[in-house]
């Protein structure tokens, strides 16, 4: 496959493959509110699409979504003095009336109404108008007895637009890799800064003004060496509004290590595993290349490829971090943890048990944890034990293993929240 084919059907894998069902689900959503602000049975009036959704960039996955109801002036004065508690709570009060066996909840700045795979956060807003007649909404903010707080969601869908369609297109399309990049590797990064991020460099360059997708491989290499690079902030701005967009987790290693595979890919272009580098930047929805795809299929008449994906089991949004490491002992004696043997390059040896654990996680509530571990290598494949399923946690959020052979093995873990993939972590296992 060209780097042009490659990457055009990457994007097309990435498309959003539940609008339908979405555009329903916010219709349902506006015409319940209408009624009961308005007396209205409209499903599309007084309704703002909002966040990665409404700015053209989520993908395949997506799973948080956001929707404005900018509310009549006349309940203004209904609401104003600290009534921002009773605004939300009307609103959901309205929406299961209507709905009665969705989950609808007060969450302080907004109203989450949760579907299978997916929810909407619904946000009551008032318009105004500044001093230059430019238009911004006013939003509750429930928290210690009530305030309200500023939001410019039509002038950041404005900006990106203008940029995208300065740039041939390519800044809507960067940011669906992105995110793609982010979810395979558990990268903690918001939709808005990820279009933030994406806007400053397009910005920042002309390189990629008339280029098309043959050309995403460089695009993909100069982005993450740009972003590999930033100082440490603890925020940016948003594009259109400049309002600040917190960075939760530092990004510039993760993107260092994405830069590094990029230049490995680019290094295999025109050969047959070129397509089997771009997929460890981006994971699953990047194509396999056809020759990759019918090898495996023959060589499962000597092993079995039972590797399985947690794409195909559950929508995947990372929006939560998690850690793991590994104690690594033998005849019942601890020698040391995983992590710090990979970090010194103390070769981990056979016959050796090891316990991996969660250690870090910040996933809110309640989530169910899944596990995969994976054998490569050829001494995996003559033995018949590549392994990979996904396994669901016993519930103590550890995972007992043992080093039996030698190859580069893999162990990766999931936090599974509604239905949806909101964090993973994943650990090499190098036996020698």
């Amino acid at each position: 496959m060209s780097v042009a084919d490659m990457f055009k059907d990457f994007l097309n894998n990435l498309k959003v493959d539940n609008a339908e069902k979405v555009s329903l689900r916010y219709g349902e959503i506006t015409k319940s509110l209408n009624q009961k602000f308005r007396d209205s049975e409209s499903t599309t009036a007084n309704t703002l699409q909002v966040g990665s959704y409404g700015r053209y960039t989520g993908i395949k996955g997506i799973s948080d979504l956001d929707m404005l109801y900018i509310m009549p002036k006349s309940k203004w004065d209904t609401y104003r003095n600290g009534k921002q508690s009773q605004l939300l709570t009307d609103v959901k009060d309205a929406i299961k009336a209507r709905y009665p066996k969705t989950d609808v909840r007060v969450d302080r700045l907004v109203v989450t109404v949760t579907y299978q795979n997916f929810h909407v956060e619904v946000q009551p807003v008032f318009e105004e108008t500044d001093e230059n007649d430019e238009s911004y909404f006013q939003y509750p903010d429930s928290y210690n007895g009530g305030s309200w707080k500023v939001t410019k969601p039509r002038q950041e869908m404005k900006a990106v637009k203008d940029l995208n369609d300065e740039k041939n297109k390519n800044v809507r399309l960067l940011c669906k890799m992105i995110r793609a990049w982010r979810n395979k590797h558990g990268v903690v990064m918001g939709g808005l800064l990820i279009d933030t991020l994406a806007f400053n460099f397009m910005k920042s360059t002309t390189e990629f003004d008339d280029k098309g997708y043959i050309y995403f491989d460089w695009l993909s290499r100069d982005f993450f060496k740009y972003i590999s690079e930033l100082p440490d902030r603890e925020h940016y701005k948003a594009p259109g509004s400049n309002q600040n967009v917190k960075v939760k987790k530092k990004f510039q290693k993760r993107a260092k290590e994405a830069y590094e595979l990029c230049l490995a890919a680019i290094k295999a272009e025109g050969n047959s595993n070129a397509n089997d580098k771009w997929k460890k930047v981006y994971g699953r929805n990047f194509p396999s290349a056809k020759a990759v795809e019918e090898s495996i299929e023959k060589a499962s008449t000597t092993w079995r490829n039972t590797e399985e994906f947690i794409e195909d089991q559950h929508p995947v949004d990372i929006r939560y971090s998690m850690r793991l490491d590994c104690d690594v002992s033998q005849n019942g004696f601890r020698e040391n943890t995983l992590g710090y043997m990979l970090m010194k390059k103390i070769p981990l040896l056979a016959n050796k048990k090891l316990l991996f654990r969660v250690v870090e996680y910040d996933v809110p509530g309640d989530f169910t944890l899944k596990w995969k571990v994976l054998n490569r290598g050829v001494e995996a494949q003559n033995r018949d034990q590549i392994r990979g399923q996904i396994v669901t946690d016993e519930g103590y959020r550890r995972r007992n293993e043992s080093t039996t052979f030698r190859g580069e093995h893999f162990v990766e873990c999931y936090a599974i929240k509604d239905g949806i993939v909101v964090a993973r972590a994943s650990i090499d296992v190098p036996i020698r």
